[in-house]
């Protein structure tokens, strides 16, 4: 799905295309247009979620070990539960910067959505987080 907006009286509507209607396909298929809200929504719920799965702490140490060796396993789960609370004091803007930086691919279907996490953006997140938390101690 591809994000794309429209104006009508004044008012911006921000929605999600099925690649099968941007490239000229069948008009019936269920999920051709998603409204963007409820899409980044169900996106950033599953991404809170994902990161207090013990395998992405780990993978997310594993990738940011390979640019900053020194990096512990406990700093990466402690900067990755930090950004949850976070979450709430951002702006829009950068909650889409991180998202873009976290997300990699999100495949809408009739079993609902699968999110495919980019652990490389996900270790760079948590590497800055960490380091900020240690110029702050």
């Amino acid at each position: 799905m591809s994000p794309t907006h429209t104006r009508k009286g004044g008012r911006l509507y921000r929605y999600y295309v099925s690649q099968v209607l941007l490239q000229g396909g069948a008009n019936d298929a269920p999920h051709r247009r998603l409204p963007a809200g409820e899409i980044e929504g169900l996106v950033m719920a599953q991404v809170r979620a994902l990161l207090h799965q013990p395998e992405v702490v780990v993978g997310t140490w594993r990738a940011a070990r390979v640019e900053a060796p020194d990096v512990t396993e406990g700093e990466v789960r402690d900067a990755l539960g930090r950004l949850d609370p976070l979450w709430d004091e951002l702006f829009p803007g950068e909650h889409e910067r991180i998202v873009r930086l976290l997300v990699e691919r999100v495949t809408v279907g009739d079993a609902g959505a699968e999110i495919k996490l980019n652990l490389d953006g996900l270790a760079g997140l948590a590497r800055d987080l960490a380091a900020k938390e240690r110029v702050a101690a």
